[in-house]
């Protein structure tokens, strides 16, 4: 019983976690709009970040620490020794644990002229495969939940 609880433990954490906008994923778009880029500037945004994972690492030391002293003793002993070893894990996972860390983001501003002359600016994140330049065509890609631009070939 206690295994299927690690490893839903375990694998929790990666089931939850989704990734970013892959340009080779295939996505439903709501709206394109097509135009020209008026500028392009490229800048870094920096935020420090407070870990969101000091509760499953310190979860997953508890676990760990009380499977580690489920081993020893008997009886009564052995559940001093599982109490023991989780708040023994938990604590060595916690304090190995950075509670800040700074991430530096690249990204590019675009101001595109669309093709009916309004001005659009949008700001994503760099990727080093589609480099923009002033007057290079582009499409601007509007989805549920983001906008995206692309260079037109």
């Amino acid at each position: 019983m206690w295994k299927k609880w690690l490893l839903l433990i375990l694998l929790l954490p990666v089931l939850a976690t989704a990734g970013p906008y892959n340009r080779n994923e295939a996505r439903t778009v709501d709206r394109v709009v097509f135009g020209v880029v008026d500028s392009v500037r490229y800048m870094t945004h920096q935020d420090v970040i407070t870990s969101q994972r000091n509760g499953w690492e310190t979860l997953l030391g508890a676990v760990v620490g009380g499977l580690v002293g489920n081993q020893f003793g008997g009886g009564s002993g052995r559940e001093v020794a599982t109490a023991v070893g989780a708040v023994a894990g938990a604590g060595i996972a916690h304090a190995r644990q950075p509670t800040e860390q700074v991430v530096n983001y690249r990204l590019v501003e675009l101001l595109i002229r669309a093709d009916d002359g309004t001005l659009i600016d949008v700001i994503q994140d760099v990727d080093s495969s589609m480099v923009f330049q002033r007057d290079d065509n582009v499409r601007i890609l509007y989805f549920a939940d983001g906008v995206r631009v692309d260079k037109t070939y």
